[in-house]
């Protein structure tokens, strides 16, 4: 008599947790028990367990384990959890603190940052991700503020760049400065307006310190300075800011500055800061205005001639920024302090408060309704500029005016003692 093999030899392995058979082996054990095999042959013969087969002959086939629910600490904060995620920019150790204060939830870090796992892709994709639209004519302006270092008369200098890109036409002012004071951003937004001839609706700003009073990253709330404002509605325009941290909410990402840099700057060395700005203005108009735009296929000069009816006329106006009324307190070594610079006053003012007015590139001091000190006003950083009148009858404060010396005859140096005891502020 001949024993009958099975075509699948008995298993030696043990089947344990969520260990399953193979497709094939279970198709072999539904053949067999086809056969009349029962349910404890089988379970030895592929090594599992009875319930297993049974589980496997009542589901007529290869059938997943069923996982029992296992309850977490997130239960029920799903959407709560998603939107804090996202809220904090993926900061999954904030989360992990309001979830102790808002929901008495106390957690380890790693099992928030592990739950958190499967949103990150998409808060990456998210902050990548710009929705480009197009701005009618006379809409928008952007305005981005760079630095760059350039070659200037032998010397390597930092130069500010005010780049500002109309959103229809795509046509650029530049404007060159040593610094990014709000001022040098007053004047380049009137600059713009005068090369363009008038005052687009709104105007889309970086947020600048000299521009920004506050600005919150998860609220996105943005709120500009007093003098901004009134600045806006001076020329009539709508100031409005992109998302901190997210330049690409401007809807278009120009690189204006980026394009200043690379292609009318770099590799190049310039005589003199007139010579540079020269250069620069040159090249906006033969070159950035002339260029076909890789996202219109069309010059900006020739686009903007749709633009230029659609901005609000100058209407003859003045600059906003050509009177700065201030208050200085004249330091110990003669001078107030303005934009950096130091300016002389007459030592007799030493702890007084004085008005100081800026106007048409003069630095007008006054003192009880009097001028007393005129400078022109310095376009350098840390300048001394000083009025040795000012310095006059104070000890040590050496000659009144550089100039030659001439020989005296010896009768002119014989003068009364009085008079040298009023030069030196009093007798002995």
């Amino acid at each position: 008599m001949t024993n009958w093999v099975p075509e699948f030899p008995a298993r030696t392995r043990t089947m344990q947790g969520d260990e399953m058979l193979q497709a094939d082996e279970v198709a072999a054990m539904l053949r067999l028990h086809e056969l009349g095999w029962g349910a404890k042959r089988l379970s030895k013969e592929f090594g599992c367990a009875r319930n297993t087969v049974r589980r496997y002959l009542r589901a007529g086939g290869a059938a997943p384990f069923s996982k029992p629910a296992r309850k977490t600490a997130f239960d029920g904060l799903e959407d709560w959890l998603r939107e804090r995620f996202f809220r904090h920019g993926g900061n999954a150790d904030v989360v992990r603190q309001e979830l102790a204060s808002e929901h008495g939830v106390v957690i380890g870090l790693r099992s928030v940052e592990l739950r958190v796992q499967p949103w990150r892709r998409e808060l990456k994709a998210q902050k990548r991700a710009t929705v480009r639209f197009e701005t009618r004519p006379g809409h928008q302006l952007q305005i981005d503020f760079g630095e760059v270092r350039t070659w200037i008369a032998n010397e390597r200098v930092r130069v500010h760049l005010f780049v500002a890109t109309l959103g229809y036409s795509r046509r650029m002012h530049i404007r060159a400065s040593l610094r990014e004071r709000q001022l040098d951003w007053f004047e380049g937004m009137e600059g713009t307006f005068l090369r363009f001839g008038g005052v687009p609706t709104e105007i889309l700003f970086d947020n600048a310190r000299a521009l920004v009073e506050h600005h919150d990253a998860v609220t996105r709330e943005v709120r500009f300075n007093a003098r901004l404002h009134a600045f806006a509605r001076y020329w009539g325009f709508n100031p409005k800011a992109c998302a901190p941290y997210r330049a690409r909410t401007k809807g278009k990402d120009e690189r204006g500055v980026g394009y200043v840099k690379r292609n009318a700057i770099a590799g190049r060395r310039f005589a003199s800061w007139g010579a540079f700005i020269a250069h620069l203005d040159q090249w906006t108009r033969e070159v950035a205005d002339q260029r076909v735009h890789g996202t219109t296929g069309e010059l900006p000069i020739v686009r903007f001639a749709d633009e230029a009816g659609a901005l609000r006329p100058l209407g003859g106006r003045a600059p906003f920024g050509q009177l700065r009324d201030l208050v200085r307190k004249v330091h110990p070594d003669c001078a107030i302090d303005l934009d950096t610079n130091s300016y002389s006053v007459p030592w007799r003012l030493v702890g007084e408060t004085v008005q100081v007015v800026v106007l048409a590139g003069r630095v007008i001091v006054r003192h009880a309704g009097e001028v007393v000190a005129d400078h022109a006003a310095c376009e350098g950083r840390r300048q001394r500029i000083t009025d040795r009148a000012h310095l006059a009858g104070l000890v040590g404060a050496g000659p009144i005016r550089d100039t030659l010396l001439v020989p005296l005859p010896t009768s002119a140096l014989l003068r009364p003692l009085a008079e040298y005891e009023a030069v030196a502020g009093g007798s002995w």
